[in-house]
């Protein structure tokens, strides 16, 4: 039998989101094993949003954790993670619910990252005016060209944020994602060398208040790149993997632990078939093929609707209507983001559902 065949596949409605529970724990282990210090491991939930597989990093002794949302890192507080940081830099409306995460979980040491004077502003007038602090990471651009603030003007911007009230500089953060080399030797080298200036940037700070910064660096495909440095480390996509990263990163040890099922829902001709898997069920902000099947062979997708996907196959009379097909997606993290739930695979039957709890903008907060 397959490792992600499902006994009791009839009694699951397509299209559908499957966690096989074990290979997600053994992701989360591969993970720890690699960095060896597990104190250095802040992986980020945007992937998983679900509170059992955080719980499952808990339980394997994770402490630290990174997140995109307000709500997921609700979740994670529900859950009494330690310490969450929040990736992103809190504007507008964020910033109160932010407060109201700091104020509601008293327990749990939240941050999140700033790059910007005027935001590292509001954040000290709103938590000093609440009689609060909250810790901060400047968000350093590494190349990434996305968000963050040029390592040349980082150290002043940490001058005039280490003034102000209700903010406490934790330390700094780098996200890499434009480094996924396939070579090793060349993913090594690019982020060595875009790091180099984040090493600089942090002993120039050290050196004016003598305290130890920490430094956030990397995602899934760096990961390798910085499990020797004194960084914290915070790779995502790991948990589940998925079909770009195995093709991109054939070196790193994870394996696929989340697939969609989709069933055949009409025969078109000799060579072409429709299944329930459509733009609402896998993510498509890839081309086509968005999606890969494990169990058949030559079933490329040609074109998406809202709730179809047609494809092309060999031979259409090898297929049956309501035929079952297991996919590995191309982007895994957007299309759990897609689902209410997730169902749970152990031994090769589905046993329980899981909530995507943190694909909502809003849990409570």
């Amino acid at each position: 039998m397959n490792w992600f065949t499902i006994n009791n596949i009839r009694d699951i409605d397509t299209p559908a989101l499957v966690l096989y529970k074990e290979r997600v724990q053994q992701n989360i282990q591969r993970a720890v094993d690699m960095i060896q210090d597990v104190s250095r491991l802040r992986p980020h939930v945007k992937t998983n949003k679900i509170s059992e597989v955080c719980q499952l990093m808990l339980d394997a002794d994770i402490t630290k954790f990174k997140c995109a949302t307000i709500a997921e890192a609700e979740m994670l507080a529900m859950l009494q993670a330690p310490d969450i940081l929040l990736s992103y830099q809190p504007v507008g409306a964020k910033v109160t619910r932010l407060l109201k995460l700091v104020q509601q979980y008293p327990a749990t040491a939240f941050s999140c990252l700033v790059d910007h004077i005027e935001a590292a502003q509001y954040l000290s007038e709103v938590f000093s005016h609440n009689k609060l602090s909250v810790s901060v990471y400047i968000d350093i651009n590494s190349g990434m060209n996305r968000t963050g603030i040029q390592p040349s003007h980082a150290a002043q911007l940490f001058e005039a944020i280490n003034l102000l009230p209700g903010i406490t500089v934790k330390g700094l953060h780098a996200y890499d994602g434009h480094i996924r080399d396939t070579d090793v030797q060349q993913r090594q080298h690019n982020s060595d060398d875009a790091f180099k200036k984040v090493i600089i940037l942090a002993e120039t700070i050290e050196a004016l208040t003598n305290k130890p910064l920490t430094i956030v660096a990397g995602g899934t495909p760096t990961f390798p790149t910085h499990i020797n440095r004194k960084v914290e480390c915070s790779p995502g996509t790991f948990v589940f993997w998925d079909w770009g990263y195995r093709q991109t990163l054939p070196d790193e040890p994870f394996e696929y632990a989340a697939l969609v099922i989709t069933r055949v829902i009409s025969i078109i001709d000799k060579h072409t078939i429709c299944l329930d898997l459509g733009h609402k069920s896998v993510a498509a902000e890839n081309p086509l093929p968005r999606v890969h099947f494990l169990n058949k062979d030559n079933v490329t997708p040609l074109s998406q609707s809202e709730e179809h996907m047609v494809a092309k196959v060999e031979d259409a009379s090898a297929f049956n209507i309501g035929d079952v097909l297991y996919g590995v997606p191309v982007h895994i993290c957007p299309t759990v983001a897609l689902y209410d739930t997730a169902i749970v695979i152990e031994n090769n039957r589905a046993v329980d559902e899981w909530s995507v709890i943190a694909r909502d903008r809003r849990i409570t907060i």
